[in-house]
């Protein structure tokens, strides 16, 4: 189980660990199950899903690329007004959407998703709709880092356009996810075996390790977090309506 949410002083030990051992657990259970034709105990079942499933993976790193969408309105409203701020957050930014969304998230869909649901031809235009969408962002994506810079930003034209990337890109990207989190994600586990959704988990956190270290998520989410101080938006009370 990956460590969101875990202290590194966890009773129990380490949580890479214990996600190691849980998924060998999930993968032996599930064995047993078919061999002998036992069903697991439904609260077994539930606690496992809720720890382990892929789709929720991916869900978190939805989330951060929520935190990374309102950074983007952010910046784009100061480029709007002519307020100042700190430029090197939209570069950064982008930066993690290239490397962390792009290069690893949108990766793992591309290469562990879609060829299921295309093989069980289930949703296959939703797939064919998020494919594009992957291409498309990727494009803007590298508009953005190329125009992310005081030198291009103080622009005028360029200014403009940097707007509109990111209106684009945020427009696109907030259906985007909520149809996968909501539609796609859900559907999984009806084109593919007990085993072979424990294994996709395996197969993640090995990628997300690979790429990004032991505490890949965890590190990107501190990222995030750092620019969203930067901007003045890392506080969530801030949100609140003052007036209902």
């Amino acid at each position: 189980m990956k460590k969101f949410n875990r202290p590194s002083n966890h009773p129990f030990g380490k949580p890479n660990e214990e996600r190691r051992q849980f998924m060998k657990n999930g993968l032996l259970l599930g064995s047993l199950a078919g061999i002998a034709g036992l069903g697991l105990l439904p609260g077994c079942e539930k606690e496992e899903g809720e720890d382990v499933a892929p789709p929720e993976d991916l869900m978190r790193e939805h989330g951060a690329l929520n935190r990374i969408l309102l950074i983007y309105d952010t910046c784009r409203i100061h480029l709007s007004t002519g307020e100042s701020f700190d430029v090197s957050v939209l570069n950064n930014s982008a930066q993690i959407i290239r490397n962390f969304i792009e290069d690893y998230h949108e990766k793992l869909e591309e290469n562990y998703l879609f060829p299921r649901f295309e093989k069980a031809n289930l949703l296959t235009d939703l797939v064919a709709t998020l494919r594009k969408q992957h291409k498309a962002g990727r494009d803007v994506t590298a508009q953005i880092i190329q125009l992310a810079n005081m030198n291009s930003l103080s622009n005028e034209d360029n200014a403009k356009q940097m707007i509109e990337l990111l209106r684009s890109f945020n427009t696109m990207y907030r259906p985007h996810e909520a149809r996968e989190d909501t539609v796609l994600f859900p559907a999984l586990r009806k084109i593919i075996s007990r085993n072979e959704f424990y294994s996709l988990g395996e197969d993640f956190e090995k990628k997300e390790h690979e790429l990004f270290g032991q505490d890949g998520f965890e590190s990107v989410v501190e990222k995030v977090a750092d620019l969203e101080k930067k901007l003045g938006i890392y506080d969530l009370s801030q949100f609140t309506p003052q007036k209902l």
